[in-house]
């Protein structure tokens, strides 16, 4: 198990304190935050701080940040999507829990930024660094409310509940809110500009950090100039690209790689480590994991060929394409099924006349091994293996099917919480065997927030954006060259045609690049590609099974779903709040 550092111990410090002083972390959002004696002495300002940062453990705000991807086109849920079924309003339950745990975030910032400078005993150096941290943790929360709801109120005092009755600001008011606190960091020569490999106060807020957010505002703002000057800076101040390959970038002896600006601490100890293996594991993921969140079949298609070159289902089994996705189930069944089984898979839909009974699984294998390699190292393809545990007994496993129940003996099946649909299942964050993580639900992997892949990808687009085609190449190449991918410009499949081209590769490569990491669903709400991507520009599209089947129906309501709904609740607590268009409370 990891070292424990500072930050965590101090973590669990606010956490007893709690559990005997009340009035701090088990409060309701807009309640009193924090008490009179919090800022009073050194240790107390230590745990007030540690406050802020606890906030990123709710799973709306930082911990469980990989769940957006459930929203974007990368992918999908395993049960009906609710914000994409057509029916949400503005009380569904998802809103109002986003907007409350920020909101909580900015209220425990707010408190120490008013009382650390005239309560606390602790030196002026210091007093100067813990408000330089706050402000990047304010500064994070609005961020991400102004990134989903569009505007929303300012508050930058602590408030009393029951005065918690200011309007919405504007969008762009409250970008430069972000602004104004990130300055503050980014002047403030006592924060560090990044903490090194196993300090003791690695994942606190630096002034890379600070510039790199600083940065995806001006992104935010089409202020590309700026945001291009702000992500150079990250790469001086040290950060970049994880020396090795892609998959092992995820796994917990890289978690503190010079890749990684700003990241969720997470340990093997229950309540304060990551919950990926239980939301995105099988049965056989070190015991009964629920994979909640998959990956998009549309998703899968995507990833381009090993030369660059787009992938295309047709050039691997000729006129799969045109096919129904039941008669294409064919495909995807195991070699030796029995007189049954063929008989239940054609009265499903499925085309038997393709069967083979020896090589129906290499044939598909095929249409997977040679492409780009972060498609096998974040998913698990159909006939590829993985190394499971069922009860602390560690197995290779297979993902065939149909899945005949054998999770625990010979041949060893990937069992999946819906074993009746046949599902692309994510590999990226899944533990191995049954040594890599104490407990399903409690992993010791950091969860990274901002690294530096998404930087240089962000200032490969602020270039291209100000038509600097030619100087953004190299950095998307830098992103595709860790990943073992084709370079651009390296073959006439990867040749670059121009802004538009490029763009668009771009997007892709952000896509590929960071599934389930809680990236992809902000980016198509920052490109607007939302209802192109995952809506199929508003046809009925929706959860999939592998062969494309719809399982449930993704259905667009409109334009206005780039806004989320200022919450019911909030708009009856206070009637100064005005709600997005488009939206029922």
């Amino acid at each position: 198990m990891k070292k424990i550092n500072n930050i965590l111990v101090a973590l669990a410090m606010v956490a007893g304190f709690v559990s005997c002083q009340g009035g701090l972390l088990d409060t309701n959002p807009y309640d009193s935050v924090g008490s009179e004696q919090m800022w009073t002495n050194e240790n107390l300002t230590d745990m007030g701080v540690m406050s802020i940062y606890e906030t990123l453990r709710y799973s709306k705000v930082g911990v469980e940040i990989y769940f957006y991807d459930e929203f974007g086109f990368t992918g999908q849920g395993r049960d009906v999507t609710t914000l994409c079924s057509g029916s949400i309003t503005a009380s569904n339950s998802l809103f109002s829990d986003t907007w409350k745990q920020l909101y909580e975030g900015v209220s425990r910032a707010n408190d120490a930024i008013a009382n650390i400078p005239v309560k606390s005993p602790v030196t002026e150096e210091k007093k100067s660094r813990l408000l330089a941290e706050a402000k990047f943790m304010r500064a994070y929360f609005y961020y991400r409310l102004n990134e989903l709801y569009k505007g929303v109120p300012v508050y930058l005092e602590p408030t009393p509940v029951d005065e918690f009755t200011k309007g919405r600001e504007t969008e762009e008011k409250v970008w430069e809110v972000v602004l104004n606190d990130l300055n503050d960091c980014i002047n403030e020569p006592l924060l560090p500009d990044r903490y090194e490999k196993g300090s003791a106060s690695y994942g606190r807020a630096t002034k890379a950090a600070a510039y790199a957010l600083r940065g995806k505002t001006y992104m935010w703002m089409k202020e590309y100039a700026k945001a291009e000057a702000d992500l150079r800076k990250v790469g001086e101040l040290g950060h970049k690209l994880f020396d090795g390959p892609y998959k092992m970038l995820f796994k917990e002896e890289n978690e503190q790689s010079d890749e990684m600006i700003f990241s969720v601490q997470n340990v093997g100890v229950k309540d304060y480590g990551s919950t990926t293996q239980f939301r995105l594991g099988t049965r056989v993921s070190f015991g009964s994991c629920w994979n909640t969140y998959l990956p998009n079949p549309d998703f899968v298609d995507s990833y381009e060929n090993a030369d660059g070159s787009p992938f295309n289902w047709d050039d691997y089994i000729p006129g799969y394409n045109a096919m129904t996705p039941r008669q294409r189930e064919v495909f995807f069944l195991r070699d030796g099924l029995t007189d049954e089984e063929i008989e239940t898979f054609k009265e499903k839909g499925a085309d038997m006349s393709k069967y083979l009974s020896e090589g129906n699984e290499a044939r598909i294998r095929k249409v997977y091994e040679n492409r780009d390699p972060r498609l096998t190292a974040s998913i698990i393809t159909p006939y590829s293996t993985y190394f499971g545990a069922v009860d602390m007994n560690e197995n290779t496993y297979t993902l065939r099917w149909p899945y005949r129940g054998y999770d625990d003996r010979e041949p060893f099946d990937i069992r999946t919480h819906t074993s009746t649909i046949f599902y692309y299942l994510y590999r990226k964050y899944v533990y191995e065997g049954a040594s890599e993580t104490p407990a399903r639900d409690y992993c010791p992997t950091d969860q990274p927030l901002i690294r530096y892949a998404d930087v240089l990808l962000l200032l490969a687009e602020a270039l291209n954006e100000q038509g600097k085609t030619d100087e953004a190449v190299p950095y998307v190449n830098m992103v595709r060259e860790r990943a073992g991918a084709a370079l651009l410009n390296s073959n006439e499949y990867t040749r670059v045609k121009g802004q538009d081209d490029l763009r668009k590769r771009i997007q892709n490569e952000r896509r590929w690049e960071f599934v389930i990491e809680g990236v992809n669903f902000f980016d198509e709400l920052r490109w607007k590609t939302w209802k192109e991507s995952k809506f199929n520009n508003g046809v009925n599209c929706g959860t999939k099974a592998a062969t494309g089947e719809i399982i449930y129906q993704n259905i667009w309501l409109g334009d206005y779903m780039y806004k989320w709904p200022i919450p019911a609740a909030e708009c009856e607590r206070n009637g100064n709040l005005v709600q997005n268009d488009g939206w029922i409370n």
